[in-house]
């Protein structure tokens, strides 16, 4: 711009910078990465070329994903392309085919379904790419060769939010859990935990535990038939949020709001329903840290270097809390500015 302050312009650059630095280290601190990465991972000075996929963009989870990972993309210059899984595992592999015929700096995916992507994975890992495996498994990790799997403790999250359910409830009475997709690895994480908390109470009964694929459309189809089929249901945990308030529409139409719910992800409007009393518990999957996670750790193996199982672990644990009413305003400020 003509006329322009050369000092201010280099202020700018300066607190550009500092921002970057200051967000970079923020998330690798969540990701459990040493801050002295901060600067090995910071913004690439040539633009580089990712390629991302993750189960579906119906679902609001991944869609916050794909939010994070181009707001942490341009942070780190990188362009994001991405691949829409669309809630089915044929479409999100004929996606990924077409990514695999195609050079890319690193790539991300979420699979909607262990198994269904190896082939195309291994022809890039072959080529050389990074691959970034994030939430649920590509395939199990003695199998295929990805650069880092970040994802959360499914396990504990599926239990930690049936104990809270099962400890309102007093320890008995009967409850469903509606399942994700039975091919993904979160989702069958989530259920272990279910299960190891259930089996601790002999009072409790499990009506039903169909899996609802994710589709809030398959969800109240579900639930329609649960509320007519049992007059008695105490408490529900369903493997995301997006489940969850459907079926609490349904519940609503009913008249049955006296169910506690639980869900998984704790995206903003299960905060929220935490907030009003409308679900009794959620956590935090955390979308923002898993998917601008994936870009921090492309832009460092590609810029600085960083090795599978040296510079990154192979596995990254990236957990979020239980959500509850004293949380729930700060967990939703994370997740504004895509921390968590």
């Amino acid at each position: 711009m003509p006329g322009t302050n050369k000092s201010s312009t280099t202020r700018r650059d300066l607190l550009q910078a500092v921002t970057t630095a200051g967000a970079a280290t923020a998330l690798l601190g969540g990701l459990g990465v040493s801050p002295a990465l901060a600067a090995e991972a910071g913004r690439s000075e040539k633009p580089l070329k990712a390629a991302f996929s993750n189960a579906g963009l119906q679902a609001t989870w991944c869609a916050q994903g794909k939010q994070a990972a181009e707001w942490w993309g341009k942070l780190f210059n990188v362009e994001v392309t991405w691949f829409d899984g669309q809630l089915d595992a044929v479409k999100q592999r004929a996606a990924i085919d077409n990514m695999a015929s195609q050079k890319w700096d690193f790539v991300a995916i979420q699979a909607f379904g262990i198994g269904t992507l190896t082939q195309p994975v291994q022809k890039m890992i072959d080529t050389g790419t990074p691959v970034i495996d994030m939430d649920t498994l590509i395939a199990p990790l003695d199998q295929i060769n990805v650069h880092s799997f970040l994802a959360p403790d499914n396990e504990f999250m599926g239990a930690s939010v049936t104990q809270a359910l099962v400890s309102a409830i007093g320890g008995k009475g009967k409850v469903i859990m509606t399942q994700g997709a039975l091919g993904h690895t979160g989702a069958q994480g989530r259920a272990k935990g279910f299960n190891a908390v259930i089996k601790q109470y002999p009072n409790i009964e499990v009506l039903d535990t169909q899996p609802g694929d994710w589709d809030v459309s398959k969800t109240a189809r579900l639930w329609e038939t649960y509320l007519t089929k049992y007059p008695q249901i105490d408490a529900a945990f369903f493997h995301n949020d997006d489940m969850a308030l459907a079926a609490y529409n349904i519940m609503k139409a009913h008249n049955r709001t006296n169910i506690l719910i639980g869900g998984v992800d704790a995206m903003p409007p299960a905060i929220q329903a935490v907030s009003e009393g409308r679900m009794f518990a959620t956590v935090r999957n955390p979308s923002c840290r898993i998917h601008g996670g994936a870009i921090v750790a492309g832009v460092a193996a590609v810029n600085a270097g960083e090795k599978s199982g040296q510079g990154i672990p192979k596995s990254v644990v990236t957990d979020g809390p239980v959500v509850t009413k004293a949380n729930a305003a700060g967990m939703q400020w994370m997740e504004d500015h895509f921390l968590i």
